[in-house]
C-alpha cells in the first residue's frame, strides 16, 4: 500500500498543477489498488483526505474523467464512504457528465456503477430529485440495445423510483413508453433474459403506481392509453404479466373515483375470470394480487352491490381451503369489504357453516396476528351487518362466541367495539343458546375490566354497559354481575364528560338497582 500513499501524495499535488500526465498515472494507481482489495484503497483514500479532489477532478473536457468516474464508482461500494461522496456533491456532477458523455460508453458505465451504488442510500434520492437524472437514464436507455446495458440502467431506476418526486419524473420523461415497449418485445420470449427483462420493467412499472401522483398522471381518468395496456395485462397468458395487471389495478384503486369508474367499466369480470384460472394449483402471488385489488375496489359504498352481484364473494370462497396466510388475510378482508352495509351479503355469508367453520379455525391461527385479526373481524362484520339470528345461531354453533370476547381484549379500540356490539346483538337475540359460552368465555369479568379501566374509550365504556344491561336476562350470568359489584364501577361512570356515556351509566344503574 506504500505505493498507493505516494500516489496519492502525487495526486494532491498534481491536481493543483493540472498537470493531466501525472494526474493519469496517479489514478492509475489508484485503480490497480481499488482492484486489488476496494475496501482497504477506499479507506486510505479517505484517510488522507484525496476524497474532495474527485468532484474537481471531474472535467467534461477531461481525459482523466472516465478514470475519476471509475474511481468514485468502486469507493461508492464501500458503505461508510458514500454519506461522504453524497455531501461533496459528486451526484450532481456525474449527472450533467453523463448528459454531456452519453456516447462514451465507459464513461457512461462508471456513472451507472456509481448510480446503483449510491441510489440505495436514502440521502441520495433528495439530490438525485434535484438534477435531471430522470430524462437523462430515459434518454440512454432508449438508445441501448444490449441486455446487460438495460439491466444496468434497471439496477438505477429500481432504487431512484422508490421516490415518489423521482416516480414523477420518470413518468414525465417517458420511462412508462419504454417499460411497455419491453414488455411487448419480452413477452413471448424463451430466452432467459427476456423473461428476466419482462419481469424487471413489470415490476417497475407497478413501483411506479406506488405514487399518488404518478399513478393519477398515468390513470388519466380511466380513458389513459397506460392504464388500458396495463389492463390488458390481466388476461395474458403469462402468469408474470397476471401479477403486474393485478397488482397495477390495486394500486389504481387507491381512490373512490378511480374504484367507482373501473367497476363501471367491467375490470371486476376481468379479475374473476383470472382467479378462477388459479384456483387448482394455482399461482400464490396472482391469487394475492387479484384478492387485493378485489378488496380496494370493494370499498366505496356503490361499488359493494355492483360486485356482489357480479358474484365476487362465490368466487372468493373458492379459495377457502387456502393454506396460504397471505391469501387467507386478503381473502378475508374481501369478504369483510364487500358485506360491510349489505345485510342481504351479510346474511348469506353468515349462514354458510362451512366459512363460519373456517373463519372460526383461523381465529386460532396465533402464528399469523394478520389471518387471525382479520378472522374476528369478519365473524364481528357478519353478526354486525346482518342482525340475523340465523347468523347469531350459526356464529355460535361453529364456536365463534369465545373469540368475539376473547376480541374485546384487543389493543386495538376499533377491534374491541366490534367485538362489544356483536356480542351485544348475540345477547340481545340470542342469549339462551350464547349463555353456556358467555360464561365459559369470562365475558363478565372482561367487561369489568373494560369499565374498570380508566384509558378504556367512551365507545367501549357505553358498549361495554349496553351489554350488561343485555346479559342480566341469563341468570349465571346475571350472578356474576352482582358479585362483581358492578353498580360501584357504573355510577362513578355517571359523571362522566362524555353525555352519551353518562346516559348510559344513569340507565344502567337504574338496570343494576331493580335487579339486584
Amino acid at each position: 500500500m506504500d505505493n498507493l500513499s505516494d500516489a496519492l501524495e502525487k495526486l494532491k499535488i498534481a491536481s493543483t498543477d493540472s498537470a493531466t500526465d501525472s494526474v493519469e498515472s496517479c489514478l492509475d494507481c489508484l485503480l490497480k489498488a481499488l482492484a486489488n482489495n476496494s475496501t482497504e484503497a477506499s479507506m486510505k483514500i479517505h484517510e488522507m483526505g484525496v476524497l474532495p479532489l474527485f468532484p474537481t477532478l471531474l472535467h467534461p473536457q477531461s481525459s482523466c474523467t472516465p478514470k475519476v468516474a471509475n474511481i468514485i464508482a468502486e469507493v461508492a461500494k464501500n458503505d461508510s464512504l458514500q454519506a461522504q461522496l453524497i455531501s461533496m456533491g459528486v451526484i450532481p456532477t456525474l449527472v450533467r457528465l453523463l448528459g454531456i458523455h452519453s456516447h462514451n460508453t465507459a464513461l457512461t458505465e462508471m456513472c451507472l456503477i456509481a448510480f446503483g451504488n449510491l441510489a440505495e442510500l436514502e440521502s441520495s434520492k433528495e439530490q438525485f430529485a434535484s438534477t435531471n437524472i430522470a430524462e437523462e437514464l430515459v434518454h440512454l436507455f432508449q438508445k441501448q440495445m444490449e441486455h446487460e446495458k438495460k439491466e444496468m440502467i434497471f439496477e438505477v431506476l429500481a432504487p431512484l423510483a422508490e421516490n415518489d418526486v423521482i416516480k414523477l419524473q420518470l413518468v414525465e420523461a417517458g420511462l412508462v413508453e419504454c417499460l411497455l415497449e419491453v414488455v411487448a418485445q419480452t413477452v413471448d420470449g424463451e430466452r432467459e433474459e427476456d423473461i428476466a427483462q419482462l419481469k424487471t420493467a413489470s415490476d417497475l412499472m407497478v413501483l411506479l403506481l406506488l405514487g399518488d401522483e404518478s399513478m393519477q398522471k398515468l390513470f388519466e381518468g380511466g380513458k389513459g392509453s397506460v392504464f388500458q395496456r396495463v389492463l390488458s395485462w390481466v388476461p395474458s397468458h403469462n402468469h408474470q404479466l397476471q401479477l403486474a395487471g393485478a397488482l397495477a389495478i390495486a394500486n389504481f384503486a387507491r381512490n373512490d373515483g378511480n374504484c367507482i369508474h373501473m367497476v363501471d367499466t367491467g375490470i371486476v369480470q376481468k379479475l374473476l375470470e383470472l382467479l378462477d384460472r388459479h384456483v387448482e394449483e394455482g399461482n400464490v402471488t396472482v391469487q394475492h394480487a387479484a384478492l387485493s385489488a378485489l378488496r380496494n375496489l370493494a370499498i366505496p359504498v356503490v361499488n359493494k352491490s355492483k360486485m356482489l352481484s357480479a358474484g365476487v364473494a362465490d368466487v372468493v370462497l373458492k379459495f377457502l381451503q387456502s393454506e396460504m396466510p397471505p391469501v387467507q388475510f386478503k381473502l378475508l378482508g374481501t369478504l369483510r369489504m364487500l358485506i360491510d352495509t349489505q345485510a342481504e351479503a351479510a346474511d348469506h355469508l353468515g349462514t354458510n357453516g362451512k366459512l363460519v367453520e373456517r373463519l372460526v379455525e383461523w381465529c386460532e391461527a396465533k402464528d399469523h396476528a394478520g389471518v387471525m385479526g382479520e378472522s374476528n373481524r369478519l365473524l364481528s362484520a357478519l353478526i354486525r351487518h346482518s342482525k340475523s339470528k340465523e347468523v347469531v345461531r350459526t356464529v355460535i354453533q361453529g364456536g365463534g362466541v369465545k373469540h368475539l370476547v376473547t376480541m374485546a381484549t384487543s389493543e386495538h379500540m376499533i377491534m374491541q367495539n366490534e367485538a362489544l356490539v356483536a356480542l351485544g346483538l348475540i345477547a340481545a337475540l340470542d342469549l339462551v343458546a350464547a349463555e353456556k359460552d358467555l360464561v365459559g368465555a369470562g365475558l363478565v369479568s372482561v367487561l369489568h375490566k373494560l369499565l374498570s379501566d380508566e384509558r378504556s374509550a367512551p365507545e367501549i365504556k357505553y358498549n361495554s354497559m349496553i351489554l350488561i344491561c343485555a346479559v342480566m336476562g341469563s341468570e349465571p350470568l346475571h350472578k356474576e354481575v352482582q358479585s362483581l359489584a358492578f353498580i360501584n364501577i357504573v355510577s362513578k361512570l355517571r359523571a362522566h364528560e362524555n353525555k352519551t356515556v353518562s346516559h348510559q351509566a344513569s340507565l344502567t344503574e337504574q338496570r343494576l338497582t331493580a335487579q339486584s
